[in-house]
């Protein structure tokens, strides 16, 4: 991983709390669609959960039936999953040099982490692990740019960091043959848990002083927007399984 990449990676751990107050969650037609791609139900079937962070699709995965461990390299994402999920094994890594014993699991997911990964050695490190006929599961939580006050927000996030608006290309590894799903859902929060979510985020984390005047103008923006103080954030889940 280049510094900068580990900059970002590693800048959540300072911030688990308020990862773990404000991320969103996930809906239960994703793991519906992971169990369908994944040709298993997750009831019994032993998962590793890469890149776990506070532990929001570990959980949900646990709540499932699945027999979960957590992976996490993070310090204070590790304790924080800890903290609110104790009987929930966790094990300290990442998904190049996973901690985990070979052709022990039927399913690896990685909730909105296998971009911190290099598939050079992500990839090789499934491979071990999984069983035969296991699967590897990747999804990605994205704010639905097409909703239009989401999609204005996302140029006003562009023009601060200087890119191009709308969701950064995530190529997949090459030599796995992934199937691919859909799953929009919504959720209603105030405007203040919604700026909370995006201060969560590791451009954000790293970004300093910058990040205060923002805020402070993207939350009068949103109130013009939503007088009443909620707003009802839109999401896509892109999952991406495949079978090994």
């Amino acid at each position: 991983m280049t510094s900068l990449r580990s900059t970002h990676a590693r800048s959540f751990d300072a911030a688990a709390a308020l990862y773990a107050a404000n991320r969103p969650s996930y809906p239960g037609e994703l793991f519906d669609a992971v169990e369908e791609l994944a040709g298993r139900s997750l009831d019994g079937a032993r998962v590793g959960d890469v890149g776990a962070g506070t532990g929001i699709a570990t959980a949900l995965l646990h709540a499932r039936g699945a027999r979960v461990v957590a992976v996490e390299p993070g310090d204070g994402m590790a304790a924080e999953l800890r903290r609110a999920h104790p009987g929930i094994p966790l094990v300290r890594g990442d998904g190049d040099r996973l901690p985990l014993a070979t052709g022990a699991f039927d399913l690896l997911t990685y909730a909105q982490a296998w971009h911190w990964t290099d598939p050079a050695r992500s990839v090789p490190e499934a491979r071990r692990v999984l069983r035969p006929g296991g699967a590897l599961a990747l999804w990605w939580n994205d704010a639905d740019c097409a909703v239009p006050w989401i999609g204005d927000q996302d140029r006003r996030i562009a023009d601060l960091f200087d890119a191009k608006p709308g969701t950064a290309p995530r190529g997949l590894p090459e030599g796995l043959d992934f199937r691919t799903r859909e799953v929009r859902w919504v959720r209603r929060i105030p405007v203040d848990a919604h700026l909370a979510n995006l201060a969560s985020h590791s451009a954000f984390l790293v970004l300093g002083p910058g990040a205060e005047e923002f805020f402070a103008a993207e939350r009068a923006a949103l109130l013009s927007l939503f007088p009443g103080g909620e707003v009802l954030e839109e999401y896509v889940v892109t999952l991406c399984v495949a079978r090994l």
